[in-house]
């Protein structure tokens, strides 16, 4: 009975992906069981990358003041949620996170600005600011800043940013109906344009924003595509006051086949459970280290989750090691902690792991 699942990971050895069939049976549950499952996902994960888990600390360099209407988001034009706005930090400021990033053993640090691209002018600001971070700190840096043009990705490869991300989100059918102000083309070619620069790409999606399962494979299907080497996958954290909510479809078994079947289908690549992964898989988080080898900790951008000692203590008691750096303070982070639950900076909690499957359409 378990010969499929020896074909499945096989043929991820081989890099040969699912069929479309395949593909949505591993989703949809349909004669596909998870636990199995989730070992043919462990086969290349443990191929590739062992038992190691990277570990990405974010930093909203620049929060709201955008003029997209991504419905997902609580920075956009459109959203009523009460999040703290302000305009690009200071580079001392991103100095002492990347810092911080670095003691805490974090594999990457991810610096994020709000709005819909960057100007010619920020992005050689950008540029200086990441050679001098690299001077500084043995971390890899990624940057996070909307739709980008080939003049801007060179700027940015020639810096030595290690890697630019901008998520697909969902598929080009769906894309409309989370987003009008630029569309899912406008991100392909961003992607393009930093491949064409020889600048690594970072690329994922977003779960539970009413999305099919064929939207779920196609993502999957064209990251492949794309050759892209890290694929976040994340689960929608429903917001007050956010346009789109969740659509009640995120229970913890959902959240693994997706990254089972993102990791099936992108054997090679670093595949991240990120942002809700902690609302959403609930106890059934530390088997996302199956299929992912990647985790976000301290939070993403607008609101919070687990805690660094939280995220580590977890990770070694499913028997992954930390793939830290040069300069993690590792007595630092030995004790205990965890956030209660998804809370807007500076705002009562939002979402708590218990409330996770909540009414369709309510999130």
């Amino acid at each position: 009975m378990f010969e499929a699942y020896e074909r499945l990971a096989e043929r991820a050895l081989r890099d040969e992906p699912p069929s479309e069939s395949e593909a949505l049976a591993i989703l949809d549950g349909k004669d596909v069981a998870l636990l199995p499952l989730l070992h043919a996902a462990f086969v290349p994960r443990e191929r590739y990358f062992g038992r190691k888990v990277m570990v990405h600390m974010l930093n909203n360099v620049q929060n709201g003041l955008c003029p997209e209407n991504c419905g997902y988001c609580a920075q956009n034009k459109d959203s009523s949620a009460p999040i703290r706005k302000y305009a690009m930090k200071t580079d001392e400021e991103v100095f002492a996170e990347a810092e911080n990033a670095a003691r805490a053993g974090a594999t990457r640090y991810c610096m994020v600005l709000s709005g819909r691209g960057p100007t010619l002018e920020r992005t050689r600001k950008l540029a200086l600011l990441i050679r001098r971070l690299k001077d500084r700190y043995p971390i890899g840096f990624c940057l996070s800043v909307g739709l980008v043009d080939d003049e801007q990705a060179k700027i940015l490869a020639e810096a030595g940013l290690d890697r630019l991300n901008h998520n697909l989100n969902t598929s080009e059918e769906h894309y409309e109906k989370i987003c009008t102000t630029h569309g899912y083309a406008d991100r392909v070619q961003t992607l393009l344009a930093a491949k064409r620069h020889g600048l690594e790409s970072c690329s994922g999606l977003i779960l539970g924003m009413g999305e099919s399962s064929r939207d779920v494979v196609e993502v999957a299907l064209r990251l492949r595509e794309l050759e892209v080497p890290s694929i976040p996958v994340n689960f929608l954290i429903p917001i007050d006051g956010n346009q789109v909510v969740s659509d009640g479809s995120l229970t913890p078994e959902r959240c693994l086949r997706a990254l089972a079947l993102m990791r099936l289908v992108n054997p090679r690549a670093e595949i991240r459970a990120a942002g809700g992964r902690e609302g959403h898989l609930r106890a059934l988080g530390p088997l996302a280290l199956w299929p992912a080898n990647s985790l976000f900790v301290d939070g993403y951008l607008t609101t919070r989750g687990d805690g660094v000692r939280a995220t580590y203590r977890m990770i070694r008691d499913a028997g992954f090691e930390i793939d830290g750096n040069p300069a993690y303070e590792r007595e630092l982070f030995e004790g205990e902690g965890a956030a209660e639950g998804f809370r807007l900076e500076g705002e009562a909690p939002l979402f708590k792991p218990e409330i996770a499957r909540a009414t369709r359409g309510v999130g």
